[in-house]
């Protein structure tokens, strides 16, 4: 701004210097006239360039940070710009990255480094590992090459027919081989970051896409990509939802049924019948709950909202980022110590759809507009 009033003023004041060097000056005048608006416009354009665009899109960044969308998205990258090159650093970082498909026969280091980083569904051993590996199985790797031998991130895929509606044949270690050219479908059933470091960032941004690319690729049969996901926040949400003691949180049926059973009391009793040992092994109980966690469930997913507008759990905040749909909630479909204690057993199939998924991703980072089927929005009717 220093250069930009030096200039002016200079500018001026050659303009008053020719006015006075003759009496008749208006040609004088207006050629100084001219001198300045050149000055104004070259200094102009300057600042915009200089300033002006680097603070807008700084203001972008921040905006879009603020409400959870991790992308970084330019049109133009001007080398030596501090911003452009930070911007296309972060663009070229999808590039940059090397996808690795892990095999059993991978050196047992970096095997030994699956079982440490796995965060969804632990390993419990070479035997489960060597399951994961195998030939109706995908597991992708991305590694940098300054860390040729240290993952950042992978992912676990099973090859299927149709959507799998529970983890537990899915790492049943005694399950039948399946049949790799006859999946239709590939299900991501585990995403994992390894390094603490960058546990801020977000790598979906072109995982899940270059990962189904190299499934399309590999499979021309495969039709449809879904998740088989946790809630991780879900529990957490319940618990202080039925605490709360809200009036309305089950209906008249729900409610009739839980007071069927012993020790069951309505919103009360659901919370009693959560907190007590080994309730997803009774028939009855199971019977009763379904509905109503189903329904809660959906609730949460779909309406429960971060002050920034977004869904409030992290792992269908992830995969709505990156354009999925939320399709089916599956019930027992995680009936592990973990499983029950973060979803209540239940998990969620998010369908990526590759002529939506732009689309859903827009809709979700602009607007907090979340795409589901139709069967999920029935639940929460």
């Amino acid at each position: 701004m220093v250069r930009l009033v030096t200039l002016e003023a200079v500018a001026i004041a050659l303009g008053i210097w020719v006015l006075e060097l003759s009496q008749p000056g208006w040609i004088l005048w207006v050629a100084g006239l001219a001198v300045l608006l050149f000055f104004s416009a070259a200094v102009t354009a300057s600042v915009l360039k200089a300033v002006v665009r680097p603070l807008r899109a700084l203001t972008n960044v921040v905006e879009a940070y603020r409400k959870g969308d991790y992308t970084i998205r330019s049109s133009r990258e001007v080398p030596g710009d501090a911003l452009g090159d930070l911007v296309h650093e972060i663009n070229s970082l999808g590039i940059t990255l090397h996808q690795q498909r892990l095999q059993a026969m991978e050196a047992t280091a970096l095997l030994e480094k699956l079982i440490v980083y796995e965060a969804v569904h632990e390993i419990r051993g070479w035997t489960d590992l060597k399951n994961r590996l195998e030939a109706d199985r995908r597991c992708f790797a991305f590694f940098h090459p300054r860390m040729p031998d240290e993952p950042l991130i992978f992912v676990e895929v099973a090859l299927t027919r149709g959507i799998a509606d529970s983890i537990h044949p899915l790492l049943d270690e005694s399950a039948p081989l399946g049949d790799p050219m006859g999946a239709d479908t590939a299900i991501f059933y585990s995403i994992s970051n390894c390094q603490k470091g960058l546990a801020g960032i977000s790598f979906g941004n072109f995982l899940i896409k270059r990962v189904v690319d190299s499934l399309a690729a590999e499979l021309p049969r495969l039709k449809a990509f879904a998740t088989l996901s946790p809630s991780p926040g879900f529990r957490n949400w319940l618990d202080e939802l039925l605490a709360a003691g809200e009036n309305g949180v089950l209906s008249v049926a729900e409610q009739r049924a839980i007071d069927a059973l012993p020790n069951g009391s309505g919103a009360s009793g659901l919370r009693q019948l959560l907190g007590s040992p080994g309730w997803h092994e009774s028939e009855p109980i199971m019977r009763a709950l379904r509905a109503p966690l189903l329904r809660l469930c959906a609730r949460f997913l779909m309406l429960e909202k971060t002050a920034a507008g977004r869904a409030r759990d992290p792992v269908a905040h992830f995969h709505l980022s990156n354009g999925a749909r939320l399709e089916r909630l599956n019930w027992a479909a995680d009936l592990s110590p973990k499983g029950l204690q973060q979803s209540a057993g239940i998990m969620m199939n998010y369908l990526y759809r590759l002529s939506e998924i732009e689309s859903n991703h827009e809709a979700y980072t602009a607007e907090g507009m979340i795409a589901a089927s139709t069967a999920i929005r029935t639940l929460i009717r």
